[in-house]
């Protein structure tokens, strides 16, 4: 069998089961580290709940995605989980989902890697939204579950510290209502409300346009420039303040 004859054979193997996000539809990339906890808290031991050299290395990591050759407007960052806001009509590989998902894992497993000096691997998910008011309710989704998952995290590594072991901190903590868990790290002396908010909100990444100056070379001039550059949120409203804040993100990247 010749080769060009052998090689479309096999290629419809590969090819077979290739599904594409439809055009008109936000997409949204998850990214959740593979068995971080005990990467994070095992093996490098970093500051339990929270550490902030932990979440550099997130950021950059995030940041780094944002500037690997697909558009992406928002980015989203809370603990060992990165969400990747496309804009709209973006189409890099055909908007296939396979390579998506393969591409965004194996570029954020590499990044985060090299930044650790350690392998920490990424999975990756897509959603497809079909609206800007889809797409809100996503990051709110994200964003209530970074203020649940750092109350819980909050109480559980004070009960660690306070002599519990971990079946009983986690056995403590059922069934605590909120404002029992608040109590619970008062009692520890940690007010949660003065907690750093990127603690209990994540943080968020986008472009912001600045002016810089730039030389001429053909009058010799100094003159000012546009140029592109990342954000970093850490302090992101919430509730209906976020969602404003999102929506206008949206429409403004439509």
């Amino acid at each position: 069998m010749k080769f060009d004859e052998l090689d479309r054979k096999m290629r419809v193997f590969e090819t077979a089961h290739d599904h594409c996000v439809l055009p008109g539809l936000y997409i949204v990339a998850r990214l959740d580290g593979r068995g971080f906890t005990r990467l994070t808290k095992e093996v490098h031991q970093f500051e339990a709940p929270y550490d902030e050299k932990f979440r550099d290395m997130m950021l950059t990591t995030t940041e780094y995605l944002m500037n690997c050759g697909i558009d992406i407007v928002y980015g989203y960052n809370q603990s060992d989980e990165i969400s990747l806001l496309f804009a709209l009509n973006e189409c890099t590989f055909g908007r296939k989902l396979r390579k998506l998902n393969s591409v965004l894992a194996g570029e954020a497993s590499a990044k985060f890697s090299l930044l650790l000096g350690d392998i920490g691997a990424f999975d990756c998910r897509i959603s497809q939204l079909p609206n800007v008011e889809e797409v809100v309710n996503y990051f709110r989704w994200r964003h209530e579950d970074a203020h649940r998952n750092s109350l819980n995290s909050h109480c559980y590594w004070s009960l660690r510290r306070n002599g519990h072991n971990a079946t009983q901190a986690t056995k403590r903590l059922e069934k605590m209502s909120v404002a029992d868990k608040n109590e619970l790290l008062f009692q520890y002396g940690i007010n949660f409300n003065q907690l750093p908010n990127w603690q209990k909100r994540g943080v968020g990444m986008y472009w912001e346009e600045y002016e810089k100056l730039g030389y001429n070379p053909m009058n010799g001039e100094v003159v000012p420039t546009i140029r592109r550059r990342i954000h970093y949120d850490f302090n992101l409203p919430m509730k209906d303040e976020y969602s404003e804040f999102l929506q206008k993100l949206i429409v403004a990247n439509s």
